[in-house]
């Protein structure tokens, strides 16, 4: 356990976190900002483009990519940075959103651009797929294939189911075996049809749980009103002089505010991680950044919009409410929702229960396509049944060592798709000049 929490600590230290941003700063530079292109890009994600290969419309690409990012870490991972970092972690949170876009743009087009074609005319992609046939490093691709396995189970399967039957446990005292066997059933429900079985549930949960979502934040901000403005203000100014913060909150230091909150903000969004491209090579589209500009709207509406307003919700509830905890994610989460009166608590466990139920689909697609990458078709129906037996061990089990193995996996699956990114950065700006700066993005593109 020691082990694999100090590896877990220092492949998330500040190596890590300069590696993403840099990243994503540096491909926002390249690629003359993508994030101008937003109302653009989510008029596209909404629609069908007609006729085009592929598994799934861009939507449920979509829809299925932010089921596997927008989970607990936009809600108790929000308020851990804030118990941790201050208000103005907040602020370097959405920070990461604005420039993870760019990223998650160059993920899409290398994704649609390196996807394989199989007979049954299914689509194959993701970064190992580029980091195969787009840098020829294809020890470097089966080790990506490998990480994102092991996160799936971890991260995706064991860790979320473990999250609702937590919460139902704590709200309701509802055994854990018992939500295990219901989390384990509905799963395999789903994904014994496969990406787009997955996509059609994903695409109706999805929009939904997130207008929920935030339409129980805005009731909250309604009801701190007075304090919304004070709340924006601190997150601001705090982000650059902590001890601003005040009541009780902790400061200190910038670089504490900053670390918790980009570190939040990167692993809630997934941007740079590597995950999101591989269902989004499944999507139906005419070009490479047809599908960029789709896929770059998940982390606008994960980071940008969600996490965003999660902030504000917890700071403006603690300024309005001196008797909440700020010391501990989970407690401060708990105590800022329970302020809705008589609805509030249920509506907690129903948001992070729906919230963690859409990650597991998410993640167990992401295995399923590494898997087959690595092995073939045939063996992704005993990953199937391995998954979802792990979606009801993890209901029931003490999940620390798991929580730091899925870290660590997560991590090393950063590391090869970031240098995919970075070498094939020339190809990313040649796509991007033909069909978006020259005006071709109704143009389809010729499949190699």
């Amino acid at each position: 356990m020691e082990f694999v929490e100090t590896l877990s600590s220092y492949l998330w230290g500040w190596p890590m976190i300069i590696m993403l941003i840099g990243t994503h700063v540096y491909l926002t530079v390249i690629l003359r900002f993508p994030q101008r292109y937003l109302f653009k890009a989510i008029k596209l994600s909404v629609t069908a483009d007609k006729g085009s290969d592929g598994d799934v419309s861009q939507f449920g690409a979509l829809a299925t990519a932010l089921a596997a990012t927008i989970g607990t870490g936009n809600i108790v991972g929000v308020a851990t940075a804030v118990a941790l970092g201050g208000p103005g972690a907040v602020f370097w949170c959405w920070l990461t959103g604005v420039f993870g876009i760019s990223t998650k743009y160059a993920e899409g087009l290398l994704a649609i651009k390196y996807r394989v074609k199989q007979p049954d005319g299914s689509m194959l992609g993701g970064p190992m797929y580029a980091l195969e046939h787009g840098l020829k490093l294809k020890w470097l691709a089966v080790l990506f294939a490998v990480f994102t396995m092991c996160a799936s189970l971890g991260i995706g399967a064991s860790v979320q189911a473990n999250a609702i039957s937590t919460v139902c446990y704590d709200s309701y005292h509802i055994p854990t075996y018992i939500v295990g066997i219901v989390v384990a059933f509905l799963v395999a429900a789903v994904v014994i049809g496969g990406v787009k079985s997955i996509a059609r549930v994903c695409g109706a949960l999805v929009p939904f749980m997130a207008l929920f979502y935030v339409l129980g934040c805005i009731y909250i901000m309604v009801l701190n009103g007075q304090f919304l403005w004070p709340a924006v203000t601190l997150i601001f100014e705090s982000a650059f002089n902590p001890s601003a913060a005040g009541g009780g909150f902790v400061g200190g230091a910038v670089i504490l505010a900053a670390r918790y909150g980009i570190a939040r903000g990167l692993f809630s969004n997934e941007s740079g991680l590597g995950s999101a491209p591989i269902v989004a090579a499944a999507a139906k589209t005419r070009n490479p950044v047809r599908q960029a500009l789709v896929s770059s709207t998940g982390t606008f509406w994960d980071t940008v919009v969600i996490c965003a307003i999660t902030g504000v919700v917890l700071v403006s509830s603690v300024l309005a409410h001196p008797d909440i905890s700020f010391t501990d994610g989970a407690v401060l989460t708990k105590m800022a929702f329970s302020k809705i009166p008589y609805v509030g608590t249920p509506f907690l466990m129903v948001a992070l229960s729906v919230f963690a139920f859409t990650t597991i689909l998410g993640w167990c697609y992401y295995g399923e396509m590494a898997v087959e990458y690595l092995k073939g078709k045939r063996w992704t129906h005993a990953y199937r049944v391995l998954y979802i037996l792990i979606v009801f061990a993890g209901s029931v089990i003490n999940l620390v060592v798991v929580w730091n193995v899925a870290d660590c996996m997560n991590a090393l699956m950063a590391i090869p798709n970031l240098l995919s990114l970075i070498l094939l950065s020339g190809v990313l700006v040649k796509e991007s000049r033909y069909y978006l700066w020259e005006n071709r993005l109704d143009e389809t593109m010729k499949e190699e």
